[in-house]
């Protein structure tokens, strides 16, 4: 007799959202829209596939890691993840309420290009005091997926999750 898994898929969905990126922890795997797929099959296992916010992420591991034994938490005996590159990752992936949470958190999220921007830059608002005068201080922040970048109003530093 084949066992069947006693969740829906909406339960894992649910599940996944207690797994939170180690270099952004405000987020859920979720939030960060690098869940791709998730598969409940006739034998009681879970196959789940991720994207990479960047190709070579260090943190994948550790979140893969940190989903088996999310679902392994819940009686969940038999995992899968695969990592998937195609299509790559884009910032369109993360949810709104993500995007929400990293401004709460002091990380201003992706903002794309405005059109009316003399420099074809995007303009990102201060995630402290919403002041939309910043500047880049450094394309690269504490992790690949971030600039840091300056507020000249409140003159604080902050990172930027950067859109791709």
């Amino acid at each position: 007799m084949v066992e069947k898994l006693m969740y829906s898929l909406q339960d894992i969905y649910s599940f996944l959202e207690n797994v939170h990126d180690p270099e952004v922890p405000v987020l859920s795997v979720v939030d960060l829209g690098i869940i791709r797929d998730v598969q409940i099959l006739d034998d009681a296992s879970v196959h789940i596939k991720i994207t990479p916010t960047y190709s070579g992420c260090p943190a994948m591991g550790t979140i893969a890691i940190a989903i088996k034994m999310e679902l392994i938490s819940r009686g969940i005996a038999n995992v899968q993840i695969k990592e998937v590159l195609s299509p790559a990752w884009t910032t369109n992936w993360m949810s709104k309420a993500g995007k929400q949470k990293l401004k709460a958190y002091g990380i201003a999220p992706p903002q794309y290009k405005i059109n009316d921007n003399p420099e074809n830059k995007a303009s990102v608002n201060c995630p402290i005091c919403n002041a939309s005068n910043t500047k880049v201080l450094s394309e690269f922040g504490s992790t690949s997926c971030k600039s840091l970048m300056q507020c000249c109003e409140c003159l604080e530093a902050f990172d930027y999750f950067k859109c791709h």
